[in-house]
């Protein structure tokens, strides 16, 4: 199982990167893209044909999910069309969602389905897609919203945060995890930052500590934020493998 970082910028995105998307491929299966924000089909169309992508959403705030727009009217519009609608899963509300993001009237909503089917997470649900086995659980963070545990097909496991503050259905996700793609957003100053929306370097740190995973990828770093800054937090409370993801980087997992 392979990760393919298409971009990693934190909450829009950045000079160096789109926001937030991650391509996972296995040998012989379908590929899969998980978050699809600012940025991403650009990044895409260099390793996968849009055509051939399952796209899953960890929630629906804009940095994660509005390069949908875009992917329609690929879908739609390419002389080389698409054979059948593609799978699109995500939180409570996604078709609607996309749907006012893509309509080109003010308050309508476009009807996706002509395009994507459509279907919601259920917090503990284990589903099977792109040849790989995929556990939501619900973190903490407005409004709805998922980390991923995916479990590839020699049992490697790559655990996504999504987007995040400190919580227990964090761990439990976690758990062992060969690679550990967390989100680090701010420094870890309380006075700095609202609670309960993101993690800082150092709860990313003590959140890979305490599910004992075996490397910790840290993205979602805001442009404004330093990337030395979240390592260093990081590696005061863990003492595995610790890197900052950058665009294009491949991970193999396990």
């Amino acid at each position: 199982m392979r990760l393919t970082v298409l971009g990693c910028s934190g909450s829009l995105a950045g000079p160096d990167s789109p926001a937030s998307g991650y391509l996972l491929t296995v040998p012989g299966s379908q590929p899969v893209v998980m978050d699809f924000g600012p940025g991403v089909l650009g990044s895409l169309q260099q390793h996968a044909d849009p055509n051939e992508v399952a796209v899953m959403l960890s929630h629906l705030h804009a940095d994660h999910c509005l390069d949908l727009p875009g992917l329609l009217v690929w879908r739609r519009y390419n002389p080389i069309p698409a054979i059948g609608r593609g799978t699109l899963i995500g939180p409570p509300g996604t078709a609607a969602r996309i749907g006012a993001a893509s309509s080109e009237y003010p308050g309508k909503i476009d009807d996706i389905s002509d395009t994507f089917e459509v279907s919601t997470w259920t917090d503990q649900e284990e589903i099977e897609l792109g040849g790989m086995r995929i556990l939501a659980r619900k973190v903490n963070h407005p409004p709805s919203t998922f980390g991923l545990r995916i479990t590839g097909p020699g049992g490697e496991v790559l655990a996504y945060s999504g987007d995040t503050g400190v919580c227990d259905e964090l761990i439990e996700l976690a758990q062992d995890a060969d690679v550990f793609l967390c989100e680090a957003s701010w420094t870890h100053d309380p006075e700095n930052r609202p609670p309960n929306l993101h993690l800082s370097g150092r709860e990313a740190g003590e959140a890979a500590a305490k599910a004992g995973v075996k490397s910790l990828a840290l993205t979602h770093l805001p442009p404004w934020t330093w990337p030395d800054d979240m390592l260093a937090e990081a590696r005061e409370v863990y003492d595995g493998p610790i890197r900052v993801v950058r665009r294009d980087e491949q991970i193999d997992i396990g």
